[in-house]
């Protein structure tokens, strides 16, 4: 088991919540002369107590969770250690759940995060919310290809909602032609071979609040934000490099050809779905079944899509798919 370092450099930010707090002075003899602004007082560009507050978390970030100084308890996950505080893990109450359950032996208290069944959080995103615990500086190291672990690491060990909220956002923006194949697998787990999808991988219930609304934000790239970046509805010429030199269409027909049934089934039928009107959302969605089965082979489900003249036939929308699962062969046996 290897001993890691507590963390990560900063970058010089401070906590953004203690400007607007103003705490009450008094002054000897009634000196109202006492209360110049903190603006102007002896020259400071800030009050006094703000610095002294930006010195205190900084210390506790870099002496602390940096650099383990004067640890009294042992985090173990991931194949990792961290030398930590008790009285700053408690501020998540994942962790002061776990140390008030764990044997403490002798002076230092060691815990153990077991994440085998939690594969969305990443060591890198566990370790940007540990950080969080002691300063927000950790909300500049969440980026595009780790957002999604610092979310699910933020929302497992609770009382993180800053660190989540930005996430959630970072996740959000990340979503592009590029990424969407791994947000797709985000939406459904890959089924095994009896056709049932395991419990254990790709589990989104770690997200909580965030695992809908990320559900919703992919739905709505798909039908929304997608076709029109693709310009799918429209005969203008593509914008240059988004599908690499390959129609638009096309792009989102292949895109559409891994998106779990559930959701393709739900973007196809949807009036708001970015490509024109009822019959081209057919079309489009004939052509997508084509490619889907090709890429499933033979033995899968059979899709199947028809469109209802008139409207209002399939809960209001004129185009309705629909899947059944093949008959087995049935084998005679002689007697």
């Amino acid at each position: 088991m290897s001993t890691s370092i507590n963390g990560f450099g900063t970058n010089g930010l401070v906590p953004h919540d203690t400007e607007n707090v103003q705490p009450e002075l008094s002054y000897p003899n009634g000196d109202q002369a006492a209360s110049t602004s903190f603006s102007t007082m002896n020259g400071y560009a800030h009050p006094p107590y703000q610095l002294h507050n930006e010195e205190i978390v900084n210390h506790l970030y870099n002496a602390g969770f940096q650099t383990g100084n004067y640890a009294d308890t042992i985090l173990h996950v991931h194949q990792n250690s961290y030398r930590l505080h008790a009285i700053i893990l408690s501020r998540s109450p994942f962790l002061a759940h776990l140390m008030s359950t764990s044997p403490q032996s002798g002076g230092q208290r060691s815990i153990y995060v077991h994440l085998e069944h939690e594969p969305e959080v990443t060591q890198e995103g566990f370790a940007i919310a540990l950080g969080y615990l002691y300063s927000a500086v950790s909300l500049s190291l969440i980026s595009p290809e780790n957002a999604r672990g610092v979310l699910a690491a933020g929302c497992l060990l609770g009382g993180m909602d800053d660190l989540c909220g930005y996430s959630y956002e970072t996740c959000k923006r990340s979503m592009n032609v590029d990424t969407i194949a791994e947000w797709l697998k985000f939406v459904d787990s890959p089924p095994t071979s009896n056709g049932m999808s395991p419990t254990d991988m790709h589990s989104t219930s770690v997200f909580g609040i965030y695992a809908q609304r990320l559900r919703d934000d992919i739905f709505n790239y798909l039908v929304v934000t997608l076709p029109n970046l693709l310009e799918v509805h429209s005969t203008s010429p593509m914008e240059p490099g988004l599908s690499q030199g390959v129609g638009g269409r096309d792009t989102l027909l292949r895109v559409f050809s891994l998106v779990p049934f559930d959701m393709f089934k739900a973007a196809a039928e949807s009036p708001i779905f970015q490509i024109g009107s009822d019959q081209a959302r057919f079309k489009f969605a004939k052509d997508a079944i084509d490619l889907r089965k090709r890429a499933r082979g033979s033995g899968a489900a059979e899709e199947t899509v028809v469109l209802a003249f008139g409207g209002g036939n399939f809960g209001g929308s004129a185009v309705h798919i629909t899947k059944k699962m093949k008959k087995r062969p049935l084998w005679k046996v002689n007697a």
